[in-house]
């Protein structure tokens, strides 16, 4: 055994040395695709964990605390009644609108208060695919028939890929079924409308923190509008989530007045000293979170209140070192493509390019591989795929890329492996990559 041990280190060894030795730091290839890793990696810590990734860590913590698993077995539970499981489920991207990863903690909560496998996919699916945002982005830019194709082939995707997880791990879902059949839920500790209320206006604070900018030529719609006083609704939104700590959570207001004042006075210091305005709103929302983070923890009222920002704490150590090495990996082999700007990786986007066009089984398997493992954050998808398509992109491939792409990523991957185990992560991704095919190949013969 401990000569076994010994070689394992020394084999390790070798292959460190050997990775050393040829590195190919000559191929302006291999050092564009660094370049790309380094800036997709930059991109993603500046644009996605502070405003999508740490508010979704403690909306999943209120899932893991404050709903109790009585209303997840209720609505979710492998007895729970199909059509309102599944339904709930296939919708539940248009409320939430978030991407592949910031879905994971979200997925966590729900899979380990006992929700069945079906409904739990069918939710993991939905929740980025179905984002109402990219729905409306997709019909204005990509064309009104790719956005009913999108919300439908969503829809339909979520209900078919959660009842085929369901079917082939029945035994596994049989003896959750027997377990939750006795199950006595404890009494509710608040009305559920105040945990809705707590739970929706973080959401809400998500959504429009992470509202995308329109068009450049855009400047009368509704969504430029809503875009241009995105942080005063979502200053809104945080005002009654001050309201639901002090009257729901019961924390001090003395407690919450002093952590808004922090927050506020945080703004107005970024938005005079930070030149770059897309970083200036990161300031308020990183003391914003540390000042929820020690109210919580210092709260002597409720241990909930406590366990709440533990529990989000957990979520992050779980998910995060993950997402990291998902992001260099998806950097690193497909680049990075972000605001209108795209470097390469060490798989040539030409090739991806060449690949994609036409209608063929071949391109619209290509184009399911390839949205399945690159990594796009909410929204990023549709100037990507306008790219692409101008670039000769078939309609076919395009939807398939669509409805694979956002809801799967290598990062994505590697999370869910983590929480449901390497076989049904690869069975989940078959399916999606086998329905995204049948969905462009359709599409594209219409």
């Amino acid at each position: 055994m401990e000569k076994r041990k010994e070689f394992k280190i020394l084999l390790w060894i070798a292959i460190a040395f050997g990775v050393a030795f040829f590195l190919p730091i000559e191929s302006a290839r291999f050092n564009t695709a660094i370049a790309a890793t380094l800036d997709l990696v930059k991109w993603y810590a500046r644009e996605h964990v502070v405003l999508c990734l740490l508010p979704a860590f403690f909306i999943a913590g209120v899932i893991s605390v404050f709903v109790s698993q009585g209303s997840v077995l209720k609505y979710f539970g492998a007895n729970a009644k199909k059509w309102l499981a599944y339904s709930v489920a296939a919708v539940s991207g248009t409320v939430l609108a978030v991407c592949s990863c910031t879905i994971l903690p979200l997925f966590s909560s729900i899979h380990k208060r006992g929700a069945g496998l079906g409904p739990a996919i069918a939710f993991l699916y939905s929740g980025p695919a179905i984002n109402i945002l990219a729905i409306i982005l997709t019909a204005r830019i990509l064309g009104f028939e790719m956005g009913v194709a999108r919300t439908i082939g969503a829809v339909v995707f979520s209900i078919v890929i959660g009842s085929a997880m369901s079917i082939i791990y029945r035994k596994e879902e049989k003896l959750k079924r027997e377990e939750q059949m006795n199950f006595v839920p404890p009494l509710e500790k608040r009305p559920m409308w105040q945990t809705s209320f707590h739970f929706f206006t973080l959401v809400l604070i998500l959504v429009f923190a992470n509202w995308g900018s329109p068009s450049s030529d855009d400047t009368t719609s509704a969504w430029y509008y809503i875009w241009s006083y995105k942080w005063y609704i979502t200053g809104l939104f945080s005002l009654l989530l001050g309201y639901s700590l002090i009257k729901i959570l019961k924390i001090k207001w003395q407690w919450v007045l002093y952590s808004a004042i922090a927050v506020v006075a945080s703004a107005l210091l970024a938005d005079n000293f930070i030149e770059n305005a897309k970083l200036s709103p990161l300031v308020p929302m990183i003391v914003g979170i540390a000042a929820l983070s020690t109210i919580t923890l210092l709260d002597k009222r409720d241990e909930d209140n406590r366990e709440w920002t533990i529990s989000s704490w957990g979520f992050a150590k779980q998910i995060l070192p993950l997402l990291a090495i998902g992001v260099v990996t998806a950097g690193f082999l497909l680049g990075s493509t972000h605001d209108g700007q795209t470097i390469a990786g060490v798989i040539p986007n030409e090739w991806i390019n060449a690949l994609v066009g036409g209608n063929s089984f071949f391109s619209n398997f290509f184009a399911s591989i390839v949205g399945a493992f690159m990594y796009f954050a909410t929204l990023t998808e549709v100037p990507i795929l306008q790219g692409l398509i101008a670039a000769g992109m078939g309609k076919g491939p395009a939807l398939a890329l669509l409805l694979a792409g956002p809801s799967l990523s290598l990062p994505n991957m590697l999370v869910i492996r983590g929480i449901m185990g390497t076989q049904k992560t690869v069975v989940y991704v078959v399916l999606v990559i086998i329905m995204a095919t049948i969905s462009g190949l359709i599409y594209g013969a219409i």
